[in-house]
């Protein structure tokens, strides 16, 4: 007889973990509290046909997410087109706007105009970063992380040295680049990872390949695009999906799981893997039972919440490209908001995503779909007043780049979403959104462990442990537990016989 995996939640790491243990011969089911699956990468549409991701929208690393689809036999062009942006996203500065292009050349040349040399510098950069590309996502990123000898490999250790772990992403970039814009754009990748430059470690200069070199992309219909492509992936390999389904409490009987209380019915499993907010997940279980304390996480990094706006536009806006990036303030004022003082920043920057742009599906004809988000601190005060402010702000910015006046007055759809609506919706802790910073003491082995130490078929995959934020790591989380445990799994049959 098969045996059953319960998974928790129907993210990008729990329906990648839900393909490969069905892959395995599992009897897989997942569970999703939603209507839809997708977790933080929800699509929503309204009535007058705009179309919002509600989550991520920069498609990075895009051979990573191939690699997924490689696995199971397919493409990504089975399921969508995926289209290269040229320009890749826009800087707003004070004094000017930068397009940052598709080609490399390109790119390189811009550099040289910014800044005399730095074409050169870019070069040895980007170099040095596809190095870490290479040996990063290939020999590091895939471990399960249960200790440290797992990165004792002839491979790893004669790359340690280039991997720069030891240096700070800040100091890396300045020892390349004088020019300030150049330096925040270099900056600007890692902070999808949830911490300032100052405290994230060079290795993640990988970003900037995954990013720049490898392109920025669109999948056509949205993001979600990439949601249902993996779960039609999922269930051919067998796993069944369970919608509008709240996990309540996660029973056990000496060290093992034993049952799942689903809305109110207990429901029989051999292994759970939670791809839920692991501290949500954890409180679950007898306190005893718990992986971690309430200090250990008081105590944790976590990458920041933010306040996000979805718009419906009834013209078109001329002057903004698919992504653009507003830095005209600066960028250590507001991470400070963020990471010291815990505030809403004074002058924040933020990010504007028009994929009517490109998609004329997502908007109606002659409309513009815009999707706003600024990056806050976790667990602070969140009310209506508060977003709208801010929205004013953002939207006077738009104004001053698009030279377009009365824009409040153009808006057709307004939903806002903050720190209270990612607890509301998805247990996370503070309300954060991308789960745990990547910082060297939040790197690798130090990261919340993906087996429970006290139950021994309970799973943890996602964001919050290895390894890290982000939808190619998560997508990587999913592989790394679901195989882990089919070893464990086989281990064990071995061991009977």
């Amino acid at each position: 007889m098969r045996r059953k995996i319960a998974l928790i939640g129907s993210g990008f790491s729990g329906m990648s973990a839900a393909a490969y243990a069905a892959k395995h011969g599992y009897e897989v089911h997942v569970f999703e509290k939603h209507n839809q699956p997708g977790g933080r990468a929800r699509q929503f549409t309204t009535e007058k046909g705009y179309v919002f991701d509600m989550g991520p929208s920069w498609y990075w690393m895009p051979d990573i997410i191939e690699g997924f689809f490689t696995d199971f036999g397919y493409k990504t062009s089975d399921f969508f087109d995926l289209v290269s942006l040229n320009p890749q996203f826009e800087m707003i500065f004070n004094d000017e706007k930068i397009a940052i292009p598709k080609s490399y050349e390109d790119l390189k040349n811009l550099f040289n105009e910014l800044e005399v040399g730095a074409g050169e510098k870019f070069d040895e950069f980007m170099n040095a970063a596809q190095f870490k590309y290479q040996v990063g996502m290939k020999e590091f990123i895939n471990k399960p992380c249960h200790s440290w000898k797992e990165f004792l490999s002839p491979k790893i250790a004669k790359s340690a040295l280039k991997l720069d772990l030891l240096t700070n992403f800040r100091s890396y970039v300045a020892k390349y680049f004088d020019n300030p814009k150049l330096r925040v754009l270099m900056e600007f990748p890692v902070i999808f990872l949830g911490a300032s430059p100052k405290n994230i470690p060079a290795l993640y200069s990988l970003m900037n390949y995954g990013g720049y070199a490898l392109g920025t992309h669109y999948p056509m219909g949205g993001f979600y695009q990439l949601v249902l492509a993996m779960q039609k992936v999922a269930e051919s390999q067998g796993a069944t999906f369970h919608f509008n389904k709240t996990i309540e409490k996660i029973n056990t009987k000496k060290g093992k799981v034993t049952s799942l209380l689903i809305n109110g019915e207990n429901h029989f499993f051999d292994f759970v893997i939670a791809s839920s907010d692991y501290h949500h997940t954890e409180t679950l279980l007898d306190e005893n039972l718990k992986n971690y304390t309430k200090e250990y996480w008081k105590n944790k990094t976590f990458a920041p919440s933010c306040l996000i706006y979805y718009l419906g536009f009834k013209e078109k806006i001329a002057n903004l490209k698919h992504h653009t990036l507003f830095f005209e303030n600066d960028l250590d004022e507001h991470i400070d908001a963020i990471y010291n003082h815990r505030k809403w920043p004074e002058n924040p920057l933020f990010y504007a995503c028009c994929p009517s742009k490109t998609d004329s599906s997502v908007a109606p004809s002659n409309c513009e779909n815009i999707f706003l988000l600024m990056p806050l601190a976790n667990d602070i005060k969140d009310n209506e007043e508060l977003r709208e402010k801010y929205l004013n702000i953002m939207i006077g910015r738009i104004e001053k780049l698009t030279k377009i006046e009365n824009l409040l007055s153009k808006i057709e759809y307004k939903r806002s979403y903050c720190v209270s609506d990612f607890v509301q919706d998805y247990n996370a802790y503070g309300g954060n959104a991308y789960g745990l910073a990547n910082t060297l003491s939040q790197t690798a082995v130090l990261k919340p462990k993906i087996r429970n130490k006290k139950i021994s078929n309970l799973f943890y995959t996602g964001q919050l442990t290895v390894p890290g934020p982000g939808v190619p790591p998560s997508i990587i989380s999913g592989k790394i537990v679901a195989n882990e445990l089919h070893k464990l799994k086989t281990k064990y049959d071995e061991e009977k016989c």
